[in-house]
């Protein structure tokens, strides 16, 4: 994160207690990646030729940047300008907040801009030279001039990057309200989109909170009474008809029915681990079905993956996708993970100091570090976070975590791989685990395939990682009993994994079959012969 983004001697930091459980931290996680995952992966085909039905979008770069595979465009680097300040605990409506927003949008204009809208270009540019009040006044005050001298003000340049304001603002409908308009009005206040900033901000406060779509819809009775049945309407027509129904999506609400037409009109899979298909999957599909609505497909595609990632959270983002993810200023997914959580935490890191420290504590729980082979595949090392301070070249060339483990790299100073997964070892706190597993053991196959030597590790490696590890198995051809079972052996006969019965049951359900859970042996009871 650039450091000019925050300047924490005019923030006004108003610290309040978090409304989020395990679900809602994985959801609102989601939120800036599922963002920028749709910006990237809209990238490539922005106002060229629309895909079909049958044609699969790819974060392949390109573009008007012309952008690397993976790179997100202008929709998220202004959403990170956002970010940089909702991520401190900042009141986003505190005239030091929106100032630093303002002059965060000034030089990312002047040193990061890839790509610019015509709206917010033009108003940028006259705030520049608008010589009376503070910046946020300045930026206000042309984009109200342009509103007012121009017929087409109601562009999507703000609804794009609005997602991380509702994050600021889970507890507080009212704030989320007057920030949402306020930072839309910096540069597109037009009443179109703030109304839209307005419905956005709270679908995805309500994903974040509930896991449900249904927070659009109820947010049309924050707007003003006279237009409540006008947005009704509109999005009555957007689930009606296929995104690609509106064939100019720049303007504020084509954008947001496209968007939202792409959610709602993507079925949501049925849960058949054994055949590949789980819920979690609705966020890709409805995403790339937000990409084939053509025209400005980067923006169509990032505002719905925000309030996708919002509704499934970081572990349904494909891990291919979070792998790609980067762009301004210097950004990949894990930062963009840790700007969205901690904008939900108000600003506050857990106690292991997580999202933010470089490396997380170690719990005692988690042992001395030790490394095992895993039983089918000599070229992946099972083991636990101790491992990963190993000094010196590790003898791998990536590394999965199933686990937090920090910021920095995994092994400093070398060129290791390193795949983060989103899986936790609490019962009931893995809304998406079989996709989850599924993932995580496709990220191995997929590094083994590429010649690399991979080390496969959770805290104490002793139950998340058996379970991966036999799900990978699997994927060799193993049968789940068989594929435990050597696992198990392999950790010297010594894990947990039996004591989380959703993770256990999850590797044979993987491979569609009843579970088998080893009976502990009865313990012998002894009786005193009586006299």
């Amino acid at each position: 994160m650039n450091a000019k983004l925050v300047d924490p001697k005019i923030l006004t930091v108003t610290p309040a207690a978090h409304p989020l459980n395990a679900h809602a931290t994985d959801r609102a996680a989601g939120v800036l990646l599922g963002a920028a995952c749709g910006d990237a992966l809209g990238v490539p085909y922005e106002f060229a030729r629309r895909l079909g039905a049958d044609e699969l979008p790819a974060m392949i770069g390109g573009g008007l940047g012309p952008y690397k595979p993976g790179e997100y465009s202008d929709d998220t680097q202004m959403h990170v300008c956002i970010a940089a300040v909702a991520s401190t605990g900042a009141d986003l409506t505190s005239p030091t907040a929106l100032d630093q927003i303002a002059r965060n949008f000034h030089r990312w204009r002047d040193g990061g801009a890839s790509d610019i809208g015509n709206q917010t270009s033009s108003v940028l540019r006259a705030a520049k030279n608008h010589k009376a009040g503070t910046p946020a006044q300045a930026m206000t005050a042309e984009a109200d001039a342009y509103t007012a001298r121009t017929r087409f003000s109601a562009g999507n340049g703000s609804l794009m990057r609005t997602g991380i304001v509702a994050l600021a603002y889970l507890n507080d409908v009212d704030g989320m309200v007057r920030a949402a308009t306020m930072i839309s009005s910096l540069t597109h206040s037009d009443p179109e989109c703030v109304e839209a900033c307005i419905l956005w901000c709270a679908g995805i406060r309500t994903a974040v909170l509930e896991g449900s779509f249904d927070g659009v819809r109820d947010g049309i009775a924050l707007l003003p009474e006279d237009r409540q049945e006008i947005w009704h309407a509109r999005l009555d027509e957007a689930e009606a008809n296929p995104p690609h129904h509106w064939t100019r999506n720049g303007y504020v609400v084509t954008a947001l029915q496209a968007a939202w037409s792409a959610i709602t009109n993507t079925p949501v899979p049925e849960l058949a681990p054994e055949r590949g298909s789980f819920p979690a999957q609705h966020f890709q599909l409805a995403t790339e079905a937000a990409v084939r609505a053509g025209d400005d497909t980067d923006t169509v595609a990032a505002i719905a993956g925000a309030l996708l990632g919002a509704r499934w959270g970081v572990s349904a983002v494909p891990l291919a996708w979070q792998q790609a993810v980067n762009g301004w200023p210097t950004m990949s997914g894990p930062d963009l993970v840790r700007l969205a959580v901690l904008t939900a935490r108000k600003g506050m890191d857990d106690g292991d100091g997580w999202p933010s420290a470089p490396r997380v504590k170690i719990p005692g729980s988690a042992g001395k570090g030790y490394v095992a082979q895993h039983p089918a595949d000599a070229g992946v090392l099972l083991g636990n976070l101790p491992m990963t301070e190993f000094a010196g070249t590790p003898p791998v060339d990536a590394v999965v975590s199933l686990c937090r483990v920090g910021q920095e790299p995994i092994f400093p100073r070398t060129d290791v791989e390193h795949v983060r997964v989103w899986l936790v070892d609490r019962e009931g706190e893995n809304p998406n685990l079989h996709y989850a597993l599924d993932q995580a053991a496709r990220q191995v196959l997929r590094l083994r395939k590429e010649g690399k030597r991979v080390f496969l590790h959770c805290v104490a490696g002793r139950s998340r990682t058996p379970a991966v590890a036999a799900t990978y198995s699997m994927l060799l051809g193993t049968d789940p009993r068989t594929a435990l079972t050597e696992v198990w052996e392999a950790l010297g006969k010594h894990w947990t994994l039996l004591a989380h019965p959703q993770l256990h049951d999850a590797v044979y359900e993987l491979a569609g079959q009843p579970p088998h859970r080893p009976q502990p042996r009865p313990r012998r009871r002894f009786f005193r012969k009586r006299s």
